[in-house]
């Protein structure tokens, strides 16, 4: 399987998991199989809230899975919609330790009612993080 982590310093395994899906500058794409991975850049960093694109901003990578400290409800519909399950992540903590949080089944999948419902894209980060 393959996920993705926004990011907001590209440190490959090191980066530390971004507040928020729409606004982070940049992807981790890890493939669990392999241990192989890749970081992309947002291409859809600068939308008007509500309006992100998450198949743009992902550079149209296929993922199974997103893991995120906080996100919109409009991405997390569309995510849902093409089959992709996003999980809250450990706030503060790296890829490779989210990683090791979701094999062992410590982080939960987001609901609508935990989603974003507003933010300015200065902090990255939500009052429910």
């Amino acid at each position: 399987m393959k996920f993705a982590f926004p990011v907001e310093n590209e440190k490959g395994l090191e980066s530390i998991v971004y507040g928020h899906f729409g606004s982070a500058p940049a992807f981790v794409i890890v493939d669990d199989g392999t241990g192989n991975y890749e970081t992309i850049h947002n291409n859809d960093a600068h939308h008007s809230h509500g309006m992100c694109n998450p198949l743009k901003a992902l550079g149209n990578k296929i993922v199974d899975a997103v893991v995120v400290g906080g996100i919109g409800g409009g991405a997390l519909m569309r995510l849902n919609s093409i089959g992709i399950k996003v999980f809250q992540g450990a706030s503060g903590k790296s890829v490779k330790d989210n990683m090791e949080l979701l094999k062992t089944g410590k982080l939960l999948e987001f609901l609508p009612s935990q989603t974003c419902q507003g933010h300015d894209h200065s902090g990255g980060s939500c009052s429910h993080v």
